[in-house]
């Protein structure tokens, strides 16, 4: 029973981490850079066109963008599949470490990432390497465009 309850917990984490980066990509993305072009951020018209009454966080910009995925412009779709890809690497990275450190966290609103934040010295390289990945995504797209 233990191990289907931690491999329940390593793809809840899966999804929280999907869930969680991408929104803070597209809405940090959406929020301050508003002036870039589609190119930067391309679901920044489908999150205002669709998503503008979610209240971001546990993944529901995701689901919102989900539930629309027929609508979707091909650069949004492209962008969700490439950070959809990021993060699972990630997770794969680090599911050892959720199990080691943070296995009583209850997944959502980004609880396991803190937790993950709170070993960062003790976390593995592959885990360490994939979050600092994710986290300069995130930083990238918060800084201007010159």
């Amino acid at each position: 029973m233990k191990i289907m309850e931690r491999m329940i917990t390593a793809n809840r984490f899966a999804v929280h981490m999907v869930a969680l980066v991408a929104v803070v990509m597209l809405c940090l993305s959406a929020g301050s850079r508003v002036y870039a072009g589609e190119d930067e951020l391309p679901c920044a018209k489908e999150i205002a066109q669709y998503c503008r009454d979610v209240k971001p966080g546990g993944g529901r910009i995701l689901n919102c963008l989900g539930e629309h995925q027929k609508e979707l412009s091909e650069s949004c779709q492209k962008k969700l599949g490439e950070s959809k890809k990021r993060l699972m690497q990630a997770q794969q990275a680090c599911s050892g470490d959720v199990e080691k450190f943070c296995k009583e966290v209850k997944p959502g609103e980004g609880r396991i990432l803190k937790c993950l934040d709170g070993h960062e010295q003790e976390l593995s390289s592959a885990c360490r390497q994939g979050i600092d990945t994710l986290k300069r995504k995130v930083q990238e797209r918060q800084q201007p465009a010159q």
